[in-house]
């Protein structure tokens, strides 16, 4: 039996990235656009349905096209098991907060508005009052209610207040906050992803912090069991979706990178590798934090020598920060702990809207100054020797100290 290859491009909802002020998608041949999420100024998302192959080129060859791709399955940087619960305990920060200074910080990412993007929020928890939380469902749950954990505890890491006398929030000054809720029931995609970070952008975001990646395992499961693909087939197949959707997650960047008012971009690396295994193998950052612009976020614990890469941490980081029981916001109040890069991210989020405080009332806030100091602080002296500067970055993130 022979297999018919398909265009991913013609097969799934398609994602066109827009140039500022250029006619509307609406204009070509493809038919009702199914979604859209513009931008009161700069750049345009459009989803549309299903195209064809004709109106494949005219989307080609349209010169206010900057970039389009096939939507993919996202999904969750899942935590990983804490092998250690003493970092739990009586201490008055948790320790990823002392390991990247904000203790010592004179700012707290007051002024600062971060966007996280995740599994939506337990807004009614103490460590979210006195924050303003603008919310909105990309999922079609129908709320923002986080009813796995995962972005409550994010958000706790960037902008928690105090809990029982312990303070878990980087950047504990926030007081407003976007929550875009972009993983459900039913999971989520690109292109809904690529609306949420144009939202946040347009909502006056300074900073953005997303713990989730593509699933491209899944995604090619799907064109092997219900399109019938032959596995070689559904791994070309997705190959050229998921090249795609890194290129385009580029240009994204490189528009919200543009200019003042823009938001810095952080992401993790993924939590796939194993190096402890036998044999010990490690996995490259996976997208949207393998995009050019976007700050990948590696994940750190600490041994007797200093702090050391973990071991489930992909390779390639911009940056790193502690990943390893981490303690933080829990849903239905009080806390918990989990481990990830997922985790680890939230941590250079809150350090950058530290450096966002500092630089903006200098006068000097844009994503690229921004990015700078985020990468030119980050220091590997508390690393243990013999570290991987592939698995590491630039280093463990650090707050401005005056």
């Amino acid at each position: 039996m022979s297999t018919t290859l398909t265009d991913p491009f013609t097969e799934e909802r398609l994602i066109i990235l827009r140039a500022p002020a250029r006619p509307a998608m609406r204009d070509l041949d493809a038919g009702p656009v199914a979604m859209s999420a513009e931008a009161t100024a700069g750049i345009t998302i459009d989803i549309d349905s299903k195209v064809s192959k004709s109106t494949m080129r005219t989307i080609a060859n349209d010169p206010t096209v900057v970039g389009f791709c096939p939507s993919l399955p996202m999904k969750l940087i899942e935590p990983v098991p804490t092998p250690r619960l003493h970092r739990s305990g009586a201490a008055a920060t948790t320790w990823g907060i002392d390991a990247v200074g904000a203790t010592t910080s004179p700012y707290t990412g007051s002024g600062i508005t971060v966007a996280v993007l995740d599994t939506g929020i337990d807004s009614t928890h103490p460590a979210f009052s006195g924050v303003e939380l603008i919310t909105r469902d990309f999922t079609g749950d129908g709320s923002v209610i986080d009813k796995h954990g995962h972005g409550t505890h994010c958000a706790g890491t960037i902008f928690g207040r105090d809990l029982n006398s312990k303070r878990i929030g980087v950047a504990s000054g926030v007081n407003r906050a976007l929550i875009g809720k972009v993983l459900g029931a039913d999971g989520g995609g690109t292109d809904i992803l690529t609306q949420a970070m144009i939202w946040a952008r347009d909502n006056g975001a300074h900073v953005i912090s997303m713990s989730l990646g593509i699933d491209f395992p899944g995604y090619v499961n799907y064109l092997i069991q219900q399109r019938g693909y032959r596995t070689d087939v559904a791994t070309s197949v997705g190959l050229q979706a998921y090249t795609a959707n890194v290129r385009l997650f580029e240009k994204l960047s490189e528009f919200l990178n543009a200019g003042l008012g823009q938001p810095l971009v952080v992401a993790a690396t993924g939590n796939e590798s194993g190096r402890h295994a036998n044999p010990p193998y490690e996995i490259n950052v996976s997208p949207p934090a393998a995009a050019a612009g976007i700050i990948a976020v590696g994940a750190l614990d600490s041994s007797a020598d200093g702090f050391v890469v973990a071991p489930f941490s992909n390779t390639r980081a911009t940056v790193s920060a502690p990943g390893v029981g981490i303690e933080s916001a829990g849903l239905g109040g009080g806390t918990t702990t989990m481990s990830g890069t997922s985790m680890a991210t939230p941590h250079v989020a809150g350090v950058a809207a530290l450096w966002a405080e500092k630089l903006r009332t200098q006068g000097q806030l844009s994503p690229l100054v921004l990015q700078a100091k985020i990468i030119g602080d980050a220091t590997c002296d508390p690393l243990a020797p013999g570290f991987d500067p592939l698995d590491v970055g630039a280093g463990l993130v650090q707050a401005p100290q005056s």
